[in-house]
C-alpha cells in the first residue's frame, strides 16, 4: 500500500488530492493549521490520519514526521502543497513582515518538510515528490510579489531535487495550477477588485481573457495530475514544471 503525506489537506487543492489518494486506496496522513477542516476531512474519509502543523515552525515539522513514522511506517509519496498568498498590494506598499511570512511558509516550510521526507523516501526504495507551485511561477503576478517569488523558487526547488534524488529512484516535479475554482480564488478576485475599483465580475472576465479555455480549473483535475505522478507511468517523469491552467496563451 502506498504511504502518502499531503500538507495543507484541509481545503482547496490539498483536500482534493487527499480525496483522490484516499479513493485510490493509499495510506494517508495530512496536516494543516485548520483543525476544523482536518476534523471534517477525517470524518469524511475513514482511516485518514490528520495532524495540526504549521510548516513554518521546524519543531512542528519534527512532530509531523514523528507521526508519519508512527502512523504510516514510512513514506512513498510527499505532496508539499501548503502555501499562502499574502496581501494583495503593490510591492512598495507590502510590509516586510508580510513578505517574510509568505516566504517562511511557501519556501522554507516546503524545504523543512521535504528535507525530513527525503530519508524516508530513499528508504522506501523509490518515491514521489510533488511540489505545488503556481502559474505565478511562470508569469509573475502583479500586486502579489511575495507569492510569485516563492512560486518561481519552488520550480527551481523541484528541478534541483530531481537532479539530486534521481539516483535513488525518487522523482520530483512541480505542478503549476492556474486559476482554480473555490473560496481562495474568490478571495483573490475580491482583492484585485479592491485595488482596481472594478467589479469582481469584470476582474474574472479580465483574468480569463488570456486563457484558451474560458473557465477556471477544477481542483479535482489538479488531484488527477498528482495521482498520475504516483503511477508507474508518472514516475517516468521528473524535474518538470507541469502547468494545469487552461492553456494560458502568453506562456
Amino acid at each position: 500500500m502506498i504511504r502518502a503525506l499531503v500538507t495543507g489537506g484541509a481545503a482547496g487543492i490539498g483536500l482534493a488530492i487527499v480525496r483522490r489518494f484516499h479513493a485510490a486506496g493509499m495510506r494517508l496522513l495530512t496536516c494543516d493549521v485548520d483543525e476544523a477542516g482536518l476534523a471534517r476531512a477525517a470524518a469524511e474519509m475513514p482511516g485518514l490520519e490528520t495532524l495540526r502543523c504549521d510548516v513554518s515552525r521546524a519543531a512542528e515539522v519534527e512532530t509531523l514526521f514523528g507521526a508519519v513514522e508512527r502512523d504510516l511506517g514510512g513514506l512513498d509519496v510527499l505532496v508539499a502543497n501548503v502555501g499562502i498568498g499574502g496581501p494583495t498590494l503593490p510591492t512598495d506598499e507590502l510590509p516586510g513582515a508580510d513578505w517574510q511570512r509568505v516566504l517562511d511558509i511557501n519556501l522554507t516550510g516546503t524545504f523543512e518538510v521535504t528535507r525530513r521526507a527525503i530519508p524516508l523516501l530513499k528508504a522506501s526504495g523509490g518515491g514521489t515528490i510533488i511540489i505545488m507551485s503556481s502559474a505565478a511561477g511562470r508569469y509573475g503576478y502583479p500586486n502579489r510579489i511575495a507569492y510569485a517569488t516563492s512560486k518561481w523558487g519552488l520550480v527551481g526547488f523541484a528541478k534541483t531535487l530531481a537532479m539530486e534524488l534521481g539516483p535513488f529512484d525518487v522523482t520530483a516535479n512541480a505542478i503549476l495550477p492556474g486559476a482554480v475554482g473555490g473560496e481562495r480564488y474568490d478571495r483573490v478576485i475580491a482583492g484585485r477588485a479592491a485595488i482596481s475599483g472594478r467589479s469582481a465580475e469584470e476582474e474574472m472576465r479580465l483574468g480569463l481573457a488570456s486563457q484558451s479555455l474560458k473557465r477556471v480549473v477544477d481542483p479535482a483535475h489538479v488531484a488527477d495530475l498528482a495521482l498520475f505522478l504516483t503511477t508507474p507511468a508518472g514516475r517516468s517523469i521528473s524535474g518538470q514544471a507541469l502547468p494545469i491552467d487552461c492553456d494560458l496563451q502568453h506562456g
